[in-house]
């Protein structure tokens, strides 16, 4: 009996897409703004704090990963409450970014294209549009 053909693995690409970099940047901003009202960087606490658009009612106060160390209960009831008042908007805005997404890259796929092959493949740098 003859051996089986082995498939051959499937290989990640060596290089980082930029688009992706943004889409997932603003699926993180609407998930951080909404949960914990402050950004990605700031909830990190490496940028300033309480720089989005979504705050829980009442002002809500930003919540960094030193506030949920230092107090985890408060902290934990608070990103739930604010999880609560914004799940709506939080729902509209990742709709949007993936349809907004889906449209720029189909609207610009010559001119992405273009760049990558013309600019970035060149410099072979690992990185593209």
């Amino acid at each position: 009996m003859a051996r089986r053909k082995k498939a051959k693995r499937r290989r990640s690409p060596k290089t980082i897409s930029l688009l992706n970099l943004v889409e997932s940047y603003a699926y993180a901003s609407v998930i951080t703004g909404g949960v914990m009202s402050n950004s990605p960087v700031g909830m990190l606490g490496l940028g300033p704090a309480g720089t989005t658009a979504m705050v829980a009612p009442g002002g809500g106060t930003p919540i960094t990963l030193t506030s949920i160390v230092s107090d985890p209960g408060t902290s934990l009831d608070a990103m739930q409450a604010n999880f609560m008042a914004n799940y709506q908007g939080m729902a509209v805005s990742a709709i949007g970014i993936g349809i907004t997404m889906k449209f720029a890259r189909k609207l610009l796929r010559k001119p992405i294209s273009n760049v990558n092959r013309n600019l970035m493949k060149p410099l072979g740098i690992g990185v593209r549009l």
